[in-house]
C-alpha cells in the first residue's frame, strides 16, 4: 500500500497545494522524517503556520520570506511536541509576534497506562521529544478556531504521542504524524499508545474527508483508503505477534526480529518498539501477559 518514492519537492520553497494553503518542506530529511517536516502555511493575508518545524534557522528564513507584503503571520498551531515538528515556534513566534497555539506540553494527553510507565522508567521511550516545549494557549479537542474568516477544528488524536491533534479545514485534515501515505505512523510507548492510536483512527475513518495533508510526504487524496490500509496493518501485526506467541513466550525484539523481517537493521529498535505497544495493548484486552515488571526485556505469554 505505501506509494511509489516519488515525493520529491524542493525543499524551503512555498508551493501552492490549493488556494490559501501552501507547503514548505524542511531541510531534515531522515528514515524517521522521509523528506523533511512539512510546514503548512495557511490563509490568504493572515497567515497560520502549521508545524513550524525543527530549530533550523534557514527553515526560519524560508517561512518569513515566503510572506507577501501584505501577509503577516497571525497564529502558530503545533500538532505534536516532537522535535522534528515543534521547536521552530518559538523563534518563529519572537520573529512574528504570533502566539503558539497546540493541545499542550508532550505529557498532555499521555494515558493512564503509559503515564504509569512512564513513572517506572524501565522501557526507555522519549524519542524526538521537545521537553521544553509550552504553547502560549492550550487547544481542547473540538475547539472551532476562527481565523480571518476561516475555521479550523481542533480533533485531539493521541497514539503516536498523546499530545498528538489532527486540524479539520473544510473538508481537509492536516494528520500531521497520525496518518501519513509514505510509511504507518510510529507508536513507541509510554510516548505512544496503541490503543489511543487506534481509537484516533476510528475518529477520523468517521468522516468524509476529501484529502489528508500529513506532516511528512505527500497529500493524501484518498483518506478513506487510507485508513483503511493503516487499521488493516496494525491488525496484521497484531495477528503476526499472536502466531508468533503460539510457539512460545518472546521478548517484544525476538517477535520483532521474526516479523520485521525486511527492515534494515538501524530501524529495528523502531520495529521493536511498535511491537512493544502491541503487545502493551494486547495485555489491557486481557490477551496476553508478562510475569516481571514491564521493561524492555520483558517476556509476554499468551493467555
Amino acid at each position: 500500500m505505501n506509494p511509489p518514492d516519488d515525493f520529491a519537492p524542493p525543499v524551503g520553497v512555498a508551493e501552492t497545494l490549493e488556494p490559501g494553503l501552501r507547503r514548505i518542506v524542511a531541510p531534515n530529511p531522515s528514515p524517521m522524517t522521509y523528506r523533511g517536516t512539512n510546514t503548512y502555511l495557511l490563509g490568504d493575508r493572515d497567515i497560520v503556520v502549521i508545524d513550524p518545524g525543527p530549530e533550523i534557522f534557514t527553515h526560519l528564513d524560508a517561512i518569513l520570506n515566503s510572506l507577501q507584503s501584505d501577509q503577516r503571520i497571525s497564529h502558530i498551531l503545533v500538532t505534536h511536541a516532537h522535535v522534528d515538528h515543534s521547536p521552530l515556534s518559538r523563534a518563529l513566534a519572537l520573529e512574528s509576534g504570533a502566539p503558539v497555539l497546540a493541545y499542550g506540553p508532550a505529557s498532555r494527553g499521555q494515558s493512564a497506562v503509559m503515564r504509569a510507565l512512564s513513572a517506572t522508567d524501565l522501557i526507555g521511550g522519549g524519542e524526538g521529544i521537545d521537553e521544553t516545549f509550552q504553547p502560549d494557549r492550550q487547544l481542547e479537542n473540538g475547539e472551532i478556531l476562527t481565523i480571518a474568516g476561516q475555521q479550523i477544528e481542533v480533533l485531539h488524536t493521541p497514539g503516536h504521542i498523546g499530545n498528538h491533534i489532527c486540524l479539520a479545514w473544510q473538508g481537509a485534515c492536516f494528520t500531521a504524524d497520525h496518518v501519513m501515505g509514505w510509511a504507518s505512523s510510529l507508536v513507541s510507548p509510554p510516548d505512544g499508545d496503541l490503543t489511543d492510536f487506534m481509537t484516533s483512527c476510528a475518529i477520523l475513518r468517521e468522516r468524509p474527508w476529501r484529502t489528508f495533508y500529513p506532516g511528512h510526504g505527500a497529500q493524501i487524496d484518498n483518506p478513506a483508503e487510507r485508513l483503511d490500509w493503516l487499521i488493516a496493518h496494525r491488525k496484521g501485526r497484531e495477528a503476526e505477534i499472536l502466531k508468533g506467541l503460539r510457539h512460545g513466550p518472546a521478548t517484544a525484539q525476538a517477535l520483532a526480529q521474526k516479523i520485521y523481517t525486511q527492515v534494515p537493521t538501524a530501524l529495528l529498535g523502531a520495529a521493536t518498539r511498535n511491537v512493544l505497544a502491541h503487545l502493551i495493548d494486547l495485555t489491557g484486552k486481557s490477551v496476553v501477559s508478562h510475569k516481571e515488571k514491564l521493561s524492555t526485556n520483558t517476556v509476554f505469554y499468551l493467555l
